[in-house]
């Protein structure tokens, strides 16, 4: 069955933030990689069949992006994102974070976690690692970081095909908007392990077997801080399980979202 997306923006904290949408049932909240996102994507369309899906497009990320002169943190976003879910009256709304999108998420969850429904951390940025370091997109260019989300770098041209033109400038502005947001210190927070540490909502925390963005030790902080939580490993899979194995993670996140 095709799956009929609908793109509309909403003003939230007084920025035009793009949307798309699709899909019915319980509303769940996907938040897309430091990357940016393309608007269709199969594990998009995966969820889309099982759910009411919103996926925003984080504010400043790509060439059609409102960037807020304000914004300067995770968690700023992650403020926005709860304004704009209490703004359309969206209560226990589950949340999805791919990786930066996990940082969001899970940030969001901090600030009070009796309003929100169930969440899925999927190579979650956000926690120091305790071995390894989370890759460093400064050292490399925007195409090689790019590429080592997949665990095969083939498969990056698989789904973005060459990029050109708008692309090529959509993911230097995401890398932009990366070193004003999460450059120091770099792609975590020092605070977060501490304020999860009352979070109850439920959560599962996935990781990709072969992920070499974020270090598997960045997992192992995120089920320790976390009270309700439990893992799933997918083998093959790189940092962007979203994007390697699409329908293996919708039959995780939509299985354990409806348990």
């Amino acid at each position: 069955m095709a799956i009929e997306w609908k793109e509309g923006t909403v003003n939230t904290a007084g920025t035009n933030v793009r949307i798309m949408e699709a899909g019915s049932g319980a509303p769940t909240l996907i938040l897309h990689h430091d990357i940016g996102t393309l608007d269709r994507l199969p594990f998009y369309d995966a969820m889309a069949a099982q759910c009411h899906v919103i996926i925003p497009t984080h504010p400043g990320w790509g060439i059609n992006s409102e960037r807020p002169e304000w914004l300067r943190s995770v968690r700023d976003i992650a403020a926005m994102y709860r304004m704009y879910l209490a703004g359309r009256g969206i209560e226990k709304a589950n949340l999805v974070g791919l990786g930066f999108g996990g940082w969001i998420a899970a940030e969001m969850a901090t600030m009070s976690g009796h309003d929100i429904g169930k969440i899925a951390l999927v190579g979650a940025m956000g926690m120091q690692p305790t071995e390894g370091f989370i890759l460093d997109m400064a050292i490399v260019g925007y195409l090689d970081y790019a590429r080592a989300f997949f665990a095969n770098p083939s498969r990056f041209t698989d789904v973005y095909g060459e990029p050109t033109g708008d692309m090529l400038e959509g993911f230097d502005l995401c890398r932009e908007m990366c070193f004003r947001t999460a450059w120091k210190p770099y792609m975590y927070s020092q605070t977060l392990p501490h304020l999860l540490k009352n979070m109850t909502a439920e959560t599962l925390v996935v990781w990709g077997e072969k992920d070499t963005v974020v270090p598997m030790s960045s997992c192992d902080r995120y089920m320790t801080s976390l009270s309700n939580a439990r893992k799933e490993i997918v083998a093959g899979s790189g940092h962007a399980v979203d994007m390697d194995k699409p329908d293996q993670l919708a039959r995780l996140v939509s299985g354990f979202f409806n348990a």
